[in-house]
Parts: structure tokens; sequence; C-alpha cells
């Protein structure tokens, strides 16, 4: 672990996933119902949970057997120390997640008995992950195969990492939550990974422009007289909308229905079927499906064939309750 500014070396051996995010405590609270605007309602008791979207996937690959290292920064207090020793239990390396500057991250959230969440984050140390940090892992980044980033950490430490990117490895983002996306990290993203919330957003529904003058891609032209939206609803249009935007291949997550997949290079669009399960918490099942996705690409599989086996993943993990404790092991995952 390291406690300075910046992170520790790494090993010069490749790793096959290198993720760049946010690591937080997950407080969940089981709800029969989401409250209404200046409504409280009765939950369970809370379960604290180790999660944030950038731990999460760390924690998902090298459970599946990817030598995997997370670059984070997280508080030096306990909801830090039960991240970190999360991520060493999977087999994730913790050499360059950076301690203190503030409190860990906190992720609150609530699951109905449908087993569907609504999150509110408070980023705490994720949002002192600095481009500087990014910087001094630079050797760190040039050993990864694919690197994979969200958006729980500034915007500009993602620019920054953008620019750091050796040849030959390939950027994995998912826009959670979603901002608008300079064309600098749009034309980087091979894929970029989305839910149809997220999708709709980047895209510019609800009045928000697609992309302004400025290469920015999502609400930034909100006010520019905008025709909304004009991807059309259906989930291939939007992903060839998307394309439009620069991502050289998107993945857009459909939940139970799978996923859809598009590739400039070649003009594909193709729909991935999801194995019916019965899902008891959704929550990390994205950062999951996004993990497994990224290390199959670095292992080499198409991106069809990386997501087939990415939908697999995600629909293991909405089983159990739980983010990093519902993440499926490869015999888990043959199981479906």
């Amino acid at each position: 672990m390291s406690t300075a500014g910046t992170p520790a070396a790494e090993p010069a051996a490749r790793c096959d996933l290198l993720v760049v995010g946010s690591a937080n405590a997950d407080l969940v609270i089981g709800v029969e119902r989401r409250p209404a605007a200046g409504e409280t309602v009765l939950g369970s008791d809370v379960r604290v949970h180790p999660g944030g979207k950038g731990a999460n996937q760390a924690v998902a690959a090298a459970r599946l057997g990817a030598r995997t290292a997370l670059l984070a920064r997280v508080g030096d207090d306990g909801h830090g120390r039960l991240l970190l020793d999360s991520l060493r239990s999977a087999g994730a390396s913790t050499a360059a997640v950076l301690v203190g500057g503030a409190p860990t991250g906190v992720a609150l959230i609530t699951v109905d008995p449908d087993g569907d969440n609504s999150i509110v984050v408070s980023p705490g140390a994720n949002a002192r992950l600095t481009p500087g940090d990014v910087r001094e892992a630079a050797d760190l980044i040039g050993a990864a195969r694919v690197v994979s980033a969200q958006l729980e950490i500034p915007l500009e430490t993602v620019g920054e990492l953008v620019r750091h990117l050796p040849g030959g490895s390939r950027f994995v983002l998912n826009p959670s939550p979603p901002a608008a996306l300079p064309a600098e990290i749009l034309s980087a993203c091979d894929p970029l990974v989305l839910n149809e919330h997220e999708a709709r957003f980047v895209l510019g529904a609800d009045g928000r422009a697609g992309a302004d003058a400025n290469g920015q891609a999502g609400a930034a032209g909100a006010n520019t007289g905008g025709a909304g939206d004009r991807s059309g609803t259906a989930p291939e249009d939007r992903a060839r909308a998307l394309l439009e935007l620069g991502p050289r291949s998107v993945v857009i997550t459909l939940g139970a229905r799978g996923a859809l997949v598009a590739d400039s290079r070649d003009d594909t669009c193709v729909h991935i079927t999801s194995p019916r399960v019965e899902a008891v918490d959704t929550t990390g099942a994205g950062d999951a499906f996004t993990a497994a996705l990224a290390w199959r690409l670095g292992r080499g599989d198409s991106l069809p064939d990386a997501a087939r086996y990415a939908v697999r993943v995600g629909a293991a993990a909405v089983t159990a309750p739980g983010a990093q404790e519902s993440f499926p092991t490869p015999e888990e995952v043959a199981a479906l």
C-alpha cells in the first residue's frame, strides 16, 4: 500500500487489466419501495460492502482469473481498509492504491424487492485521484493490455489517462455517472460501455445536444434550442448514433435482455442474449460485465465473443446480494 501522493512501483510484467477508478464503501438498505420526494420509508438494517465501480471491476476480473491492478484512492479509515482487504482477497494488486487525502468514498444504496437499486455516491477520496497520480503511474499504465475507467473519479483524470495510453493497449470506458465527454476521450474508447439510461444522456436525451462545438457530448448543449435525442428509441439506432460521436466500438447493456455490440470497423450491430436467472440484487452487475468484457478483450476475444462471456458473468452476479460478494468464479459462470 502507498500512503504518499504517488502510486507505488508496479512489477514490470504486463497485467491483463488495469482499472483506474473509484473505491467506495457500499451502505445498502432494503426497502419495500423507493421514497417519493419529501417522504420517509423504513428499510432493513444497513449492510456495509466493499464497492465503487473501479474496485468492483478489479475484484470481478481478478476473481475470474485475470492479473488485475487498481489505481485508485481511499481514505485512511475503516472503509479504506475494508476495500484493500477485499481487493487482496480476490487477488487484485493494491500496489497502486493511494491512501489519504479525504475519507473513503461512500455509496448509499436502496434495493427494492425486485432487486433493482438506486444509488447516491459521496466521492470522498475518489475526487482526489488527480492527473498527477496518473502521470506517476505511467509505467503501470504502459504494462497493461487493457485499461478500464469509469466516471466516479474526476473527468480531467480520465483525460490524462487517455493521453498516457500506450500503443497496443485497449481503453474501455463506462461513463457512469454520465457526464459530457470530450472528443479526446470518446475517440479512445474501444468500447464505450453504457446502459440505456447512460446512452440516452450521452446522445442528448431530454433536450441535451449530442455534441457541442467544443467536442463535448452530453448535457453541454442543453440550451441550444436542441431537438433532443434524434437517435431513435431502438438500441440499435442508439448504438449507431453513439459510434458517430467517435468511439471505435460501443456496447449497450440491456439488463435481462443481454447487450448490444456495435463496431465501427466492420459496421456490425449484434444483439447478445443473456441467460435467464432470478435477480436478487443488481448492484455491481454492470461492473462485473465490464470487467469480464475488458479482460476477455485483452485475451484476444472478438468484441461479440467477449460480450457473450460478459453477459453470463453479469447474469451470475445478480443472483446473489451485494456487489463484490456476488461476483462469480469461472466455475459459477460455466454453471449458467
